[in-house]
């Protein structure tokens, strides 16, 4: 049974492909909202005072951007659990696709661009066994560069790709239903499944800097296997799997 979400005062909708939406114009970070429901719940709010990014890093969460968090069931340390951020960079692709919007790629592990320009990234959250919270912000009609000068030039919104974007409550339905079914494709029948899919969204090759947390490898990224794991060569020596859990970053060359 769901726990309301703590001084909750938004509302909630029950979506097409078996969502229920918690919608607040406020919240501190959808991730924490959402922390308390159960599966196929999810949150989104208009604006968060404390969005966070990997590593803690603090996230823009300015007024006109999408906020949303959704909980799937999934096991800890399983091939789905690993695999859960670039699964959730397809469904977000193909939702945006149908769209309109065309030229996205993926950059290990967790963001969604436009060439080198960042329109939307993920933070995957387990607080209890058996379920995980997506958090995904993406940039819709916001102006990120104005709280923060330093983005300037390093973002871009879905207005610039799309001539008439939907809202953000009905940008998230399109984005949870998308999520399932892609999500439910890739538990149901393996996550290695949806490789070609993840691959194909790398814009491969591309010459990168992965960060060890201390080592700096430099080769050719080429993707991910069926583990996950990303797939390196270095100038002169064979190709080399890195553990999701061991890199730090990973940074493009080109």
């Amino acid at each position: 049974m769901n726990l309301p979400p703590p001084n909750f005062a938004g509302t909630v909708r029950a979506l097409r492909g078996g969502w229920r939406l918690w919608e607040q114009a406020e919240v501190t970070s959808t991730n924490l909202v959402a922390a308390r429901l159960e599966i196929w719940n999810a949150v989104r709010a208009d604006t968060q005072t404390a969005g966070r990014g990997r590593f803690q890093r603090a996230w823009v969460s300015d007024c006109g951007g999408l906020w949303l968090s959704a909980v799937v069931p999934v096991e800890t340390h399983s091939a789905a659990w690993r695999m859960l951020p670039l699964v959730t960079g397809v469904a977000i692709c193909d939702a945006l696709r149908e769209l309109g919007a065309r030229g996205l790629r993926l950059r290990w592990p967790n963001d969604v661009l436009l060439g080198n320009r960042k329109l939307a990234g993920l933070l995957i959250d387990q607080f209890h066994p058996g379920r995980a919270v997506v958090g995904i912000g993406l940039n819709v009609t916001n102006q990120p560069e104005a709280c923060d000068p330093r983005l300037a030039g390093q973002v871009v919104r879905l207005t610039e790709l799309v001539a008439a974007p939907p809202t953000p409550g009905a940008l998230a339905e399109r984005i949870l239903i998308s999520l399932r079914k892609v999500w439910q494709l890739a538990s149901e029948v393996a996550p290695a499944h949806l490789l070609p899919r993840i691959n194909a969204l790398w814009d491969l090759p591309r010459r990168v800097a992965v960060d060890l947390d201390g080592p700096i490898v430099r080769g050719q990224f080429l993707g991910v296997d069926a583990a996950g794991r990303l797939l390196l060569r270095e100038a002169a020596g064979p190709r080399r799997a890195f553990e999701p859990q061991g890199v730090r970053l990973l940074r493009d060359l080109d």
